[in-house]
């Protein structure tokens, strides 16, 4: 019975500018959240209060998302085999349980205010949001290209343009404000903002807390895998088939393959090699078989 460890030194995905993206977002998100509690304190007013708690728990992820790309870097020792890759996946969770955090509170002073409104310059309001606008799009933009090839990056994205989506709220509640009174329209559009974030952060959620768990990633497919496997003409079964994220861009495989009998070692290596290229290309980078033949039985545990 052998085993193959396969690691493909190109495997990370290139993400260009991500460690400036990320730095350029947490300065500005920054300053804006201190312009929001600043303005929403001095006239109260509890929509660019809440805004400012979701903003400033985006500042946290962006600063944690930043933390896990310089710590996929960090080489492997004897105590963490695969570095520090898996911090990537903890900050996404940790992300997700900050904003469910500010959820409830954005929900708690929403529900206390609504019954006794305060009085609000709407103008005031609206011109601060209106900056939000500015600054979550041009911001969220910068992680557009990369979106796709990474569950930080895209957290990130889908939180700043949602920010952005959020201040084009509050500009038009301090419209509604300036022009007809109607002050309940501030916790109104506080219960909304917290309704919008639990809604957008609920898939990142249940993502990263599967992927914390060693769940199969979302883009995989069990069947998927065992057809390629199986599409090879030398393998008569494949099982103990386990795929987990070792990072938020790099995924892991092991598997027992079942060979056609009496195969020559130089053809079992060609055809692992042949399996490993199809698995990139299924997004699978770290790939582990084990051979079995027809003629032996897996021994282990749970091997089916």
């Amino acid at each position: 019975m052998g085993h193959d460890h396969h690691h493909h030194h190109d495997h990370s995905v290139k993400l260009e500018n991500i460690n400036r993206a990320f730095i350029i977002g947490i300065i500005l998100n920054f300053l804006f959240v201190v312009i929001e509690v600043v303005v929403g304190l001095s006239v109260h007013s509890l929509s660019l209060l809440s805004d400012a708690g979701h903003n400033l728990g985006d500042v946290g992820a962006l600063a944690l998302s930043l933390l896990a790309f310089r710590l996929l870097k960090v080489k492997a020792d004897e105590k963490h085999s695969y570095g520090y890759r898996k911090v990537s996946i903890l900050a996404s969770l940790f992300n997700a349980m900050i904003l469910l955090i500010s959820v409830g509170v954005i929900l708690y002073e929403a529900i206390l205010h609504i019954w006794h409104p305060e009085p609000l310059p709407g103008l005031t309001v609206s011109i601060v949001a209106g900056i939000g606008i500015v600054i979550n799009t041009a911001t969220g933009l910068l992680f557009m290209k990369n979106k796709e090839k990474d569950i930080n990056v895209k957290s990130a994205y889908l939180h700043l343009m949602s920010d952005a989506l959020v201040s084009a709220g509050i500009v038009i509640a301090g419209i509604i404000i300036y022009f007809t009174g109607f002050y309940r329209i501030d916790s109104i559009v506080s219960i909304l903002i917290a309704c919008f974030i639990l809604y957008s952060t609920w898939n990142l959620l249940k993502t990263s807390m599967r992927l914390s768990m060693d769940g199969v990633p979302d883009d995989i497919h069990l069947d998927e895998v065992k057809t390629a496997f199986l599409k090879v003409a030398e393998v008569r079964d494949v099982h103990h088939i386990h795929v987990w994220a070792i990072s938020t861009v790099e995924n892991a495989l092991t598997a027992h393959v079942v060979f056609a009998d009496n195969l020559p070692v130089e053809t079992i290596t060609k055809t692992k090699d042949k399996l490993k290229h199809a698995l990139e290309h299924m997004n699978i980078q770290h790939v582990t078989l084990e051979t079995e033949s027809e003629t032996e039985r897996c021994q282990q545990l749970h091997c089916n």
